[in-house]
This record gives structure tokens, C-alpha cells and sequence, in this order.
């Protein structure tokens, strides 16, 4: 079977949740695969709350059925569980992973980072309609709104990235390197470039033992917090 097409232990969509998960996504639906994949495109994005703080080295928590199961996580697994709902209805799929600065963040996650380049932001790339597009479910319509900027849509036709602008055209976002495409998840490529970059969130055996919040909560309590002059 094509390597972009076969379920793996990431890409796991012969897991019994993801496949209640698609089937429900895409009753009624029909069959043209463009209108399916938007469809499925929109239930990640949106369904799937965004939460850089609940980033785990360990394997399991990269799976899709693991996205799904947690009701909230960061851009790589979200994008895998887009890549393996795209595999079950027959669409190409492979991860793509680059390092971005100015990503949707807030001032505590800069903080926390010691940093404002955001390594290993994960998008998925699909082969659709005889033509290969990348999409990028991480960011969910609230809290884009939240943080005034337009939730990314994606046509099944077009590139689909990045905020390049802020609503009000502030700049916003850019790619700073490419780190390529991936048939699935590389674990290890992915975790010792996340250690590497943010070594005081690991311990000496190397386990991340610093990541806990929300990015959800740091806004409301950016927003609730006595403003100064």
C-alpha cells in the first residue's frame, strides 16, 4: 500500500475512535473528496482546541486517536489527525514540520519558551485533485478571534499556512526554516529538536518536565489583569 495511505501507530485511523470520529464527521456529507476533506479540515481545527503546553515526549501522545482523545493539543498531532482522516478516505497525506517565528502565542508562552521561534510547528500535506496542498488545522476559530486573527481556511484547492496579518494587518507569522515532509511522525527527529531548542524545559535524562498551562487561560488572564499607565 502507499506509504501516504496506510494507517500507522500515528497515523492511526484504524483506531475504533478515529473511525466513529470520521464516520460522524462525514455523514451526509457525500462523496467528492474535496467537499470531505474541508469538512474534516474544519472538525480539527475547530473540534480540537490548540494548546502548545501539553506537549509530551513520549510516542503515544503524537498519535491522532491521542489528538482526539485529549480534546486538545498543539500543531503536530492535530495536523496527524488530519493526515490520518485524509488516508481513511483515500487522500495522500504526509506531515510537514518547520520552525516559525511570531506563532499564536502569548506573552507568558515567549516567556516560557525563552524564545520567539517556534520549533517543529507541524501542517499536513495532501495529495488532492491531482495536486499536492498543505493545510494547517492547529489554530481554532475562538481563539483566533480571541486573539484577533483570522482563523485559516482551507479550500482543498489552495496552500493553507499561515496568519501572515493580524486582523487589524499587523504582521504576524513567518517560516524561518523547513524541515521537510514526513510519510509519518519521526519521533525522535522531532523531540531532540524540541529538547535542543528548549533545553530548560527537560530534565538531565532528558524528559520534558516544564510544560503546563493553557494558552487560552494566559489570554483571560492577560486580558482580566489591572491595566497600568
Amino acid at each position: 500500500m502507499d506509504p501516504f495511505l496506510a494507517p500507522t501507530p500515528f497515523f492511526d485511523y484504524d483506531h475504533p475512535h478515529v473511525e466513529a470520529w470520521i464516520r460522524r464527521q462525514l455523514d451526509g456529507v457525500g462523496d467528492d473528496p474535496v467537499t470531505q476533506i474541508q469538512h474534516l479540515y474544519l472538525a480539527v481545527r475547530d473540534g480540537i482546541r490548540y494548546n502548545p503546553y501539553v506537549f509530551q515526549t513520549n510516542p503515544s501522545s503524537f498519535k491522532a486517536s491521542d489528538a482526539l482523545k485529549r480534546g486538545e493539543s498543539y500543531c503536530i498531532p492535530k495536523a496527524v489527525l488530519l493526515g490520518a482522516a485524509a488516508r481513511a478516505i483515500g487522500i495522500p497525506s504526509r506531515l510537514g514540520l518547520a520552525d516559525v517565528r511570531n506563532h499564536l502565542s502569548s506573552p507568558r508562552l515567549i516567556e516560557f519558551l525563552q524564545s520567539d521561534i517556534f520549533r517543529m510547528h507541524g501542517y499536513i500535506e495532501l495529495f488532492i485533485a491531482g495536486q499536492r496542498v498543505k493545510a494547517t488545522p492547529a489554530f481554532n476559530a475562538a481563539l483566533c478571534e480571541t486573539m484577533n486573527v483570522e482563523p485559516l481556511e482551507f479550500d482543498g484547492y489552495h496552500d493553507s499556512v499561515f496568519q501572515a496579518y493580524t486582523a487589524s494587518g499587523d504582521a504576524h507569522m513567518e517560516y524561518v526554516a523547513d524541515h521537510g515532509v514526513f510519510p509519518d511522525v519521526p519521533h525522535e527527529f522531532i523531540v531532540s529538536g524540541i529538547r535542543s531548542a528548549y533545553s530548560h524545559l527537560f530534565d538531565h535524562e532528558g524528559n520534558a518536565t516544564g510544560f503546563s498551562g493553557s494558552l487560552e487561560r494566559d489570554i483571560a488572564n492577560r486580558r482580566s489583569a489591572p491595566q497600568t499607565t
